[in-house]
């Protein structure tokens, strides 16, 4: 038998094959298609409907509601309730309450009338357009709903910003109406003394002239005064004399010459005002940077003997960026630099030619590295920290970062308050920051 139909075999075989994958495919749509709920219930009165859908043992967490004026679909896998309803409902004022194993939706009619029946009778390509428009306002819903947390959240960082950008300004004014009062109360107390100095000068100058003409007496010094008799009528007399002398005044004293010397300061202002550890750190960086020069390199072959000087280098540097050529500028900072890394205005005044080449990451980079070396703040480095923090603060701004070009300015601010530049400058930056966000 086996040889009566040889050929036979292989079409029964691809049959079977084709039969058995119909078959799988089949039961795999039926297993993906969901459940229908069709045991759920609904009441009315003239103004709202009531509709109880039960969750069949599924979590609230995984149930999924889709509501519009004439949809309502709810979805919580493998089951599915959908219902195209019989009159239009006002999807705002409606509410949907999931729990204890149950949906219970409140859905408000828009016009007061009692309903035939939940379903409304359409076909199934009015169904599809009803799906596809509640999907579609679905989606116009959250992208609404995200796009006003978005303007939420950006308003608030804007908030945020000017409530710390006006509390810095609170400071700062408080700050500077202590330093206005200071300066008053100081001025007050340098003019008060000013006054008791020039009362005493006149009262010593009254004195000295006092004591060079001396007292004058009625009568010659050492002159006996004359003995007054006067007749009784008697015979007898009577005869008193008395003797006034005045004593000599000495004379004058010679005006005299005090020296006095003061304590040696290298910085202007006053001990009192100063911080002594700090200006004696900033004071032993500078003679080590003076010390820590490598002559020993192969760029020096070629130069003579009084130009393998930072400080000659560095001259010929600034001749070289006030000519406006840049670039050799730079060469000649590069090669300072090289003998003696420890200088920050070499690395301020690199930053400046970067700046004007628009290499503004170098010119972040060394308009940082010269705040590092000019440190500890003190009065003498106020200057040079204060045009690194405008030349760092420049090149945040060209690179479009605001927030950090501001906090540079604001440094150079604190520095120099008084600056009306730098303030205008800081202004306009906060302006630039919120017209962005």
């Amino acid at each position: 038998m086996t040889d009566r139909h040889p050929s036979i075999a292989p079409p029964l075989s691809n049959h079977r094959h084709v039969v058995a994958t119909s078959v799988y495919v089949s039961l795999r749509r039926e297993s993906e298609m969901p459940l229908i709920v069709k045991d759920h219930t609904w009441t009315q009165n003239q103004n709202t409907v009531y509709i109880s859908v039960p969750l069949k043992g599924v979590k609230p967490a995984s149930v999924h509601v889709i509501c519009t004026d004439e949809y309502l679909k709810v979805s919580f896998p493998p089951f599915l309730f959908e219902v195209f309803l019989f009159g239009s409902i006002n999807e705002e004022r409606s509410e949907a309450r999931i729990g204890n194993g149950v949906a219970v939706f409140t859905l408000q009619k828009r016009r007061d009338e009692s309903w035939e029946q939940l379903f409304t009778n359409i076909d199934k390509d009015k169904q599809k357009q009803i799906r596809e428009q509640a999907v579609l306002k679905v989606q116009q819903k959250e992208a609404e709903k995200s796009k006003a947390k978005a303007a939420r959240i950006q308003q608030e960082k804007k908030y945020a910003l000017e409530t710390m950008m006006k509390l810095e300004n609170k400071e700062r004014d408080r700050i500077q109406k202590m330093k206005d009062e200071e300066c008053a109360r100081a001025t007050a107390e340098l003019d008060f003394w000013r006054e008791t100095q020039r009362k005493t000068a006149e009262e010593k100058e009254n004195q000295q002239k006092t004591r060079g003409t001396g007292p004058q007496d009625n009568q010659p010094v050492n002159q006996k005064t004359v003995t007054l008799m006067r007749n009784t009528g008697d015979t007898t007399s009577g005869q008193r004399s008395r003797k006034q002398t005045a004593k000599d005044l000495p004379a004058p004293r010679s005006a005299g010459c005090i020296q006095i010397s003061f304590t040696p300061r290298v910085f202007p202002t006053a001990l009192r005002e100063s911080h002594v550890p700090e200006e004696e750190e900033w004071l032993k960086k500078q003679a080590e940077a003076r010390r820590a020069v490598d002559t020993d390199l192969a760029e020096l072959d070629d130069l003579r003997e009084d130009e393998r000087n930072p400080d000659w280098l560095k001259e010929k540097g600034d001749k070289l960026f006030m000519s406006g050529n840049y670039q050799a500028a730079v060469n000649a900072y590069n090669l300072a630099i090289k003998l003696n890394r420890k200088i920050p205005a070499l690395f301020s005044n690199r930053a400046a030619c970067h700046l004007k080449l628009r290499n503004l990451h170098k010119a972040i980079e060394d308009s940082s590295q010269a705040l590092e070396l000019l440190k500890p703040a003190v009065a003498a480095n106020a200057s040079a920290r204060l045009k690194a923090h405008v030349r760092r603060g420049t090149a945040f701004c060209e690179l479009e970062l605001y927030v950090e070009g501001l906090q540079d300015y604001q440094a150079a601010l604190e520095i120099d308050p008084h600056n009306a530049a730098l303030r205008a400058d800081s202004d306009k930056i906060c302006e630039i920051i919120q017209g962005t966000t």
